[in-house]
């Protein structure tokens, strides 16, 4: 039998409670869930790469379902999901709004990798107008962020932003 191997793709910029939601539920549907952190400057992240990599490591527990890596990757994800053996994307989806976008996304990769699957995972109810942009958002204007994300990257978050 073979692995089954996902991908959960994101900026994760910075990690929220509902990344953390999605990564637990992801893990209970493959055998190998590898988080691919988007190495994108373009976008000016807050965090580098590095931060990113080590708030996820630090945040995501070692037990309750597949073994979790998280890996850096730039480019065509469906490239990036070929080089590391994976057959499934995870792709977690807040409202409605978030479909269209995904929806595009998940048949262009079909299109260049038609062995390639995207699952959708719909957040949990309390987590579903949570995005890192609004939680960085919140955080610069001195708001609290601690229900939306663990206690170390909201700390992180008012260090970077209010030095």
């Amino acid at each position: 039998m073979t692995e089954k191997t996902a991908v959960y793709p994101g900026s994760f910029d910075p990690l929220t409670n509902g990344h953390l939601d999605i990564i637990a539920r992801a893990r209970r549907l493959c055998d190998r869930l590898i988080l691919a952190v988007l190495v994108n400057d373009e976008k000016k992240p807050l965090f580098t790469v590095e931060e990113r990599i080590a708030m996820i490591c630090d945040n995501v527990a070692s037990d309750g379902g597949a073994p979790v890596e998280v890996l850096e990757f730039s480019g065509l994800l469906v490239d990036f999901t070929q080089r590391v053996g994976a057959r499934m994307i995870v792709r977690g989806l807040r409202a409605v709004s978030d479909f269209e976008y995904e929806f595009q996304m998940a048949l262009m990769n079909r299109r260049l990798a038609p062995a390639v699957e995207t699952v959708f995972l719909m957040a949990k109810e309390e987590y579903s107008y949570v995005s890192s942009r609004l939680v960085k958002e919140v955080a610069r204007l001195g708001g609290d962020v601690t229900s939306l994300t663990p206690p170390a990257v909201a700390d992180a978050l008012a260090r970077r932003l209010h030095r």
